[in-house]
């Protein structure tokens, strides 16, 4: 007789039992006019089942050390902020302030004497066509007003050329450096645009997006992005200033966005502590392979001017162990998305056939974590390769051959962060998938903390359920 619907006292409970382990004839399938109401239960996307509380204590045996560890690497590497610095007022080591611009006009470049490259009439060479229309073409000369700091108010004149990448208009927002050093009338100058607005508008629209499709989930994922970025700038980056071998702070710093990410976003459960360990073992090869390849291909990790200028700022920094952190750090988004994934399947499979062991639960899952370890590699690959499409380009330009290419340093870091990170969320997937295997088909029932259940009895409406 098929089942009819129950009224909700009679139904499982969320993160129960699964109906399967109700089915009429005592199976772990039930009969095809059953199986449809079975399931509407079982693939819900309440929470998993609870294991039980033998698996729980192994669990925290394991992760509560571990977070303790983290806890105490916190305490003992808290830096209390970044160390103290005479500015250079180079780069991003200047003094900045914003400003506006409230006047514009067009003048002869030559009037003003814009041009850096003295005119010869040859435009055969890049910077002699520059030069050529520097002297030749309309120039912009704008009034730019200080509108923050002790020179509030106080206004300077830019004169923008009429190549350059960064063209002004009239009620522009600004960012201004100050040279306090500088003679009177050159103390100030115009580096950048302001974008605050635009950022901001767009930061709101992702929060919003992230809310309304993603619910309560969404709401604490960006909590938990929040305190990752805390984390980042209030501990990591100032650890690392303050001396700290960068490797441990990235270690510790990881771990601890790890916990809070995972565990904010998808709750304080034995299949989130899976995920949680899945990652950890994956952050422990890519810092092993890491620091193995960083020291085996001489990679130095001071390779552009950002980074020439951090150690000349702080000498005694690491800088190969600042790439290696920056790789961990890198891959750490990544394994989250890849343990959460292949340990929900785990548990879903295991919901909806309870007689699968762990063999065929591995089986099964790796099937899936084939396919996503396929989408994220390529993800990942792609991800770096357009962050350093600008440089590829100017090897392209000079017809370099891909040996050449990929020999020299500022390729070379990118393709041992793209490998190791790759490897290690390849390792990922059997990992995390065998320790989620092996926690389910483990489970003892009946030791879940609560009151063993009866056996089962037949209901009114011709339903086995329990009580």
């Amino acid at each position: 007789m098929t089942s009819l619907p129950q009224p909700p006292n009679h139904l499982t409970e969320p993160g129960g039992p699964s109906d399967h382990e109700h089915a009429p004839h005592g199976h772990g399938h039930e009969p095809s006019h059953g199986s449809a109401h079975g399931h509407s239960h079982s693939h819900g996307h309440g929470p998993a089942a609870p294991v039980s509380l033998h698996l729980r204590k192994v669990i925290a045996a394991v992760l509560i050390p571990f977070a303790a560890t983290v806890f105490v690497g916190m305490v003992v590497l808290w830096p209390g902020g970044a160390p103290a610095h005479e500015r250079t007022g180079v780069g991003f080591d200047r003094q900045t302030q914003q400003g506006k611009v409230v006047a514009l006009a067009s003048v002869d470049c030559k009037s003003v004497n814009a041009a850096q490259v003295p005119a010869t009439g040859d435009t055969s060479t890049p910077s002699g066509r520059e030069a050529t229309a520097e002297q030749t073409g309309a120039c912009k000369k704008a009034t730019v007003e200080v509108g923050t700091g002790p020179d509030k108010g106080r206004t300077f004149v830019e004169i923008v050329q009429p190549g350059a990448p960064r063209q002004l208009a009239n009620g522009q927002e600004v960012v201004v450096a100050y040279a306090p050093d500088a003679p009177r009338d050159l103390q100030y100058s115009v580096i950048d645009l302001n974008r605050k607005f635009p950022m901001a508008l767009l930061a709101l629209i992702f929060a919003v997006a992230v809310v309304v499709v993603g619910r309560m989930r969404g709401l604490f994922a960006l909590i938990a992005l929040a305190v990752s970025f805390c984390v980042l700038t209030l501990f990591i980056l100032p650890a690392i200033l303050q001396g700290s071998n960068p490797l441990i702070v990235a270690v510790v710093g990881a771990s601890a966005i790890m916990l809070i990410a995972l565990y904010m976003c998808h709750g304080l459960t034995a299949r989130t502590s899976v995920a949680v360990l899945g990652t950890l073992v994956s952050l422990l090869l890519i810092g092993l392979l890491g620091s193995l390849f960083i020291d085996w291909a001489f990679l130095s990790g001071n390779t552009d001017d950002n980074t020439g200028l951090i150690h000349g700022l702080y000498p005694d920094i690491d800088m190969s162990g600042l790439l290696l952190a920056g790789v961990i750090i890198g891959s750490l988004g990544v394994l989250d998305d890849v343990t959460v994934t292949q340990t929900s399947a785990v548990w879903e499979l295991h919901q909806a056939d309870p007689t699968m062991g762990s063999r065929a639960l591995y089986r099964a899952a790796i099937r899936i974590g084939r396919d996503h370890i396929a989408s994220v590699v390529n993800t990942l690959v792609l991800a770096y390769a357009g962050a350093a499409l600008p440089l590829l380009l100017l090897f392209s330009i000079a017809n370099s051959s891909m040996g050449s290419v990929a020999n020299s340093e500022l390729v070379a870091e990118e393709i041992v962060r793209t490998l190791v990170g790759s490897i290690g969320l390849v390792a990922s997937v059997p990992v995390t998938t065998a320790l989620a295997a092996l926690v389910v088909s483990a489970d003892r029932p009946g030791t879940s903390g609560t009151a063993p259940a009866a056996g089962p009895v037949r209901g009114g409406r011709g339903r086995r359920r329990k009580r």
